[in-house]
Parts: C-alpha cells; sequence; structure tokens
C-alpha cells in the first residue's frame, strides 16, 4: 500500500511534516485563502543535497468518498550550479498560497516531499458555514 509511505507526525517537533494555515471555519461558496509550508518550528535545509522538492494540498469533502487535488508547489532551485552544490544564485522556499473555495465541510490535506526522508502528511479540518443572505455578492456561482 502507498499510504504505508507516507509518515505522521506533529509539525512543531518534526521538521518534514507540512503546515496548513487557513481560517478553522470559512463561509459556503466564498473564497478564503491557504497556506502550506514547511519548517514553522523547526527549520528544514534547503540545500542541494537536503531539500523539499513539492508540496501537494488536496480536499476531501466530509459527505464525500474521494478527494480532491487543490494546487501544487513545485521547488526547483537549491542552490545547483556548474560551480558545485550550493553554489548557485537561487533557493526557492517551501511554502505556497492558494484561494480556494468549498460547498460543505471536509478536511484539508497536505503532502510534502523530501528528496532524503521521502513523504510527509497533515492535516486541517474545514468547517463551513452557510451564506449570509444580507450580503448578495457571496451568493454561489
Amino acid at each position: 500500500m502507498f499510504a504505508k509511505n507516507i509518515q505522521h507526525a506533529d509539525w512543531k517537533s518534526e521538521k518534514h511534516v507540512p503546515v496548513i494555515e487557513c481560517l478553522d471555519n470559512v463561509r459556503a461558496n466564498e473564497m478564503f485563502e491557504v497556506k502550506v509550508t514547511l519548517g514553522k518550528e523547526i527549520a528544514h535545509p534547503n540545500t542541494t543535497e537536503h531539500h523539499i522538492r513539492w508540496i501537494k494540498l488536496y480536499f476531501r469533502p466530509e459527505e464525500g468518498k474521494f478527494i480532491h487535488d487543490v494546487a501544487s508547489f513545485q521547488f526547483n532551485s537549491h542552490g545547483e550550479s556548474v560551480q558545485g552544490p550550493n553554489e548557485g544564485p537561487v533557493y526557492t522556499h517551501h511554502g505556497g498560497i492558494t484561494w480556494m473555495k468549498v460547498t460543505g465541510s471536509g478536511t484539508l490535506y497536505a503532502i510534502a516531499y523530501c528528496n532524503i526522508h521521502g513523504l510527509w502528511e497533515s492535516n486541517k479540518e474545514l468547517g463551513v458555514t452557510g451564506i449570509d443572505e444580507s450580503y448578495p455578492d457571496q451568493a454561489p456561482e
């Protein structure tokens, strides 16, 4: 099983675990920001030899059977250079921001890939409230 290869831990004590930051409760059909990073409490290296290659963000509706692919963030520059490792002029940071909207509650999942330590996962429950009729611009599209 592929899932057995994904590691889990508390991001406050493990530098490889992605951190999902967004409101705990959002309004149905209203855009909200989601930030996904690594190393919020313990910095992860960002070197040619040891780095985060990508983070993926998913959403599973509370009543849904399937997961939905929300965003992918790739980090392609880690100091590589023809002069040697860590001599390059560019380093990308392992973090991304996206905007999304949902119709109901569910769970956000983030998976990150470290080139040495493999796959790491975290999740965050997301609550959803109804639309406030006093704000017509929040009506579903």
